[in-house]
């Protein structure tokens, strides 16, 4: 009889696991602010860079920039996010975050906190930065593509 595949000690498998993990801490950690951890990256991300345009947004979180419409979408209908038409480009979205949302980033932070030392709750710190670090390796240049 074959033997099936060891997918249970395979990188791929315990990442998704990790991933998993790591989603289900942000939603316990944040469900009073009804977040995700895209939308709060996605938030984070126009505070660092103001005005940026959707697609280089998409690229700079690491999300299709297909899909980033609608979940950009849901963060202004929260009034936490500002999206116009570039005045060089109309068809091309500037966006930035309102003084609802900076509000809003900073009420979650703590709770953001939080949930990155859950993620890592079971490791020494040593193996903390590690993971990050071969985490880091394995993300280096994959310019956002599945």
């Amino acid at each position: 009889m074959a033997k099936s595949f060891d997918f249970e000690h395979s990188p791929g498998y315990l990442i998704r696991r990790a991933h998993q993990r790591s989603v289900a801490i942000f939603m316990e950690e944040t469900s009073d602010f009804d977040i995700t951890p895209v939308q709060f990256s996605i938030l984070n991300a126009l505070i660092d860079q103001p005005g940026e345009d959707q697609i280089t947004l998409a690229g700079r979180v690491a999300f299709d920039a297909a899909t980033s419409g609608s979940v950009i979408g849901r963060l202004e209908s929260k009034g936490w996010i500002r999206r116009e038409p570039d005045a060089d480009d109309k068809r091309r979205k500037l966006l930035w975050v309102t003084p609802q949302g900076e509000r809003a980033v900073q009420q979650m932070t703590r709770a953001v906190r939080k949930v990155q030392a859950r993620i890592v709750d079971r490791l020494d710190a040593q193996e903390h930065q590690q993971l990050i670090a071969l985490l880091r390796k394995l993300v280096a240049d994959s310019d956002a593509s599945p």
